[in-house]
């Protein structure tokens, strides 16, 4: 077992866990936060995705160990209060999100896409959510409300 102190959606956070205990497991079994999810556990499908240091990672890949003195935000640190964010709202108005397993890494990956590219272009959307994968919506309305959440902060 191994000390492991970082911050978790702006609040310090020390767990005693294996060290190469999976960054999703610590922050589902350990922490509670279960809006992360596990889709494929090999980093193929970006369900576990979070930002880490503002990089966008999947969680399946990440020893916890890595995260020592990090900055995370899981989808959990996302809403302010009892606001959604933008983007949330914007997923939510554009039936973005359907089933739910594939919504918070699409989230995240439009807050980084959105931080990088603050007007993106439709291939920057789609070359910026090419590691979440969803099987529900056929990518049309995510991919729109993408571009209504960019419309929004601008």
């Amino acid at each position: 077992m191994t000390q492991i102190t970082f911050t978790l959606n702006t609040e310090e956070k020390t767990v005693e866990v294996p060290p190469l205990k999976r960054l999703l497991d610590v922050l589902r079994e350990d922490l509670h936060l279960t809006g992360t999810k596990e889709g494929c556990g090999e980093g193929e499908c970006g369900s576990c995705s979070v930002l880490l240091n503002g990089d966008l990672v999947n969680s399946c890949l990440v020893p916890v160990l890595q995260t020592e003195g990090a900055r995370i935000t899981t989808i959990e640190g996302v809403a302010q209060e009892d606001r959604l964010d933008p983007i949330q709202q914007c997923f939510l108005e554009c039936g973005g999100a359907q089933c739910g397993i594939c919504t918070p890494g699409m989230i995240l990956a439009t807050r980084h896409l959105l931080q990088k590219y603050p007007h993106p272009t439709l291939t920057q959307i789609q070359e910026g959510l090419a590691g979440n994968l969803c099987r529900c919506t056929g990518y049309t309305r995510i991919f729109a409300a993408v571009q209504q959440a960019a419309a929004t902060s601008r």
